[in-house]
């Protein structure tokens, strides 16, 4: 084997960039991920960042990971902004793209708590700066005035956003990541809605639970959200309990969850929990969000 110094300096450069590169890639897909609720997205603006950092002049990047983080972060923030002016035309509610579990990293697949659909659907009430201020303090542990450097922004900045995001979400029951028990009430949940048996459906349902279905105008689904057990039960009980549908149970984001196909389509079924009933739940229907289920 040749010496490390009669490497050619182009191709130790090379190496040094793309070994760099796959020790940070894992990371960088978590944090797009978290930010954007799409893993399609995430990996868009992650496969960007490669680009830049292989064209990159390295010799002034004191921390490959400090400048990565900071790139990934500010392209996800420039999506976000630029899905908040599509979304004004998006057919109903849009949710966040579920994964499957085998898919994601390993530091991302165990923190279902953080990943669950109903986190990343509550994280849309943030604005893009907000979202990036939270993710990167409570998801990665930054520092703020690390924030800020990222950011650009002052670390006073940074602490009144990271307080009005908190504002925002904070307030919420945090969701129950009990892999037992969201397969249990997945079940219950699919048994009632098959036999259409609304009593049985209300009797698991939480008395503020609401139904979110996304079909973005290229599959069935309830155009806005469905509120309160009563119109919940009889919902899908309506639609599953006179309609032959096959259901799977599949783990989702660190969670289990249920394919459901039918003749018209398929769709995934996730549920959040609250208190041991269910307060949430969320029908992906749009195919283009199913590419990774």
């Amino acid at each position: 084997m040749e010496p490390a110094d009669d490497l050619d300096p182009d191709a130790a450069t090379a190496a040094l960039t793309t070994v760099t590169w796959a020790a940070e890639r894992p990371r960088l897909l978590t944090l797009g991920y978290r930010m954007l609720g799409s893993w399609h997205d995430a990996e868009d603006i992650v496969q960007d960042a490669w680009l830049r950092w292989a064209a990159a002049d390295r010799t002034d990047i004191e921390s490959p990971t400090a400048y990565l983080t900071t790139m990934v972060t500010r392209l996800a923030i420039d999506r976000l902004r630029a899905r908040q002016r599509s979304l004004e035309a998006y057919v109903g509610p849009w949710l966040p793209e579920p994964v499957a579990t085998d898919r994601l990293p390993d530091d991302l697949a165990g923190d279902a708590d953080s990943l669950s659909l109903a986190t990343l659907h509550l994280m849309e009430r943030l604005t893009p700066p907000e979202r990036a201020v939270y993710v990167l303090r409570e998801g990665f542990a930054y520092s703020f005035r690390e924030i800020g450097t990222i950011l650009d922004r002052t670390e006073p900045g940074v602490r009144q956003l990271f307080k009005r995001a908190r504002q925002r979400i904070g307030d919420k029951p945090r969701f129950q990541a009990d892999p037992a028990e969201h397969e249990r009430l997945l079940r219950a949940v699919m048994d009632a809605s098959r036999a259409g048996d609304v009593d049985e459906l209300e009797r698991e349902l939480h008395d503020q639970v609401v139904l979110w279905s996304d079909g973005g105008g290229k599959a069935a689904a309830a155009l806005k959200p469905i509120v309160g057990p009563a119109k919940v039960a009889r919902f899908l009980a309506g639609v599953y309990g006179r309609r032959p549908a096959e259901f799977e149970l599949v783990e989702l984001n660190g969670l289990p969850a249920l394919e459901i196909t039918a003749r018209n389509g398929t769709r995934i079924m996730a549920l959040d929990l609250v208190d041991g009933a269910v307060a949430g739940v969320y029908m992906v229907a749009n195919p283009d969000k199913l590419a990774y289920v």
